[in-house]
């Protein structure tokens, strides 16, 4: 197949282009259904792309990738299967669809947090539950002796 494209988006102004080369595409029995042809046809896709050695990404979408894809890598390479369809072209277009679709959430920039102050409300409901917790421990002390 031909490189895998990544449209324009958050992160990717130009968008990228990773070069064939670069991706593995390994090809194993599906579980499934298939007919009489599942025991001889491989049409599960498991498609493998490196992060750490890509020329497609620049230094610093490389960190970001390396780090939100963290749990996902197996040293840096990641990898992701399709089997949901009967054949293999189509394992093979939806493997790369999904693939893009991770470097692409794995680029995109943070989304800032936008501070806020608690409300009123919130500040009387927990001042008010605080004294509470107080007259109850309060109450459990002996009496005092005179």
């Amino acid at each position: 197949m031909d490189e895998l494209r990544i449209p324009p988006g958050p992160g990717l102004p130009e968008g990228i282009v990773v070069p064939s080369g670069e991706l593995d595409e390994q090809f194993t029995h599906a579980s499934g259904p298939g007919g009489q042809g599942v025991n001889t046809s491989d049409s599960r896709v498991q498609l493998r792309f490196d992060l750490g050695s890509t020329i497609a990404l620049t230094e610093a979408q490389r960190t970001r990738a390396l780090k939100r894809l963290g749990p996902r890598l197996t040293g840096t390479v990641v990898t992701v299967a399709a089997a949901e369809h009967r054949s293999q072209l189509r394992n093979r277009a939806a493997a790369r669809d999904r693939l893009a679709a991770l470097l692409r959430e794995a680029l995109a920039p943070p989304v800032p947090r936008r501070p806020t102050k608690p409300t009123k409300g919130s500040q009387r409901r927990r001042l008010a539950a605080k004294r509470g917790r107080a007259e109850t421990k309060r109450n459990r002390r002996p009496p005092a002796a005179e």
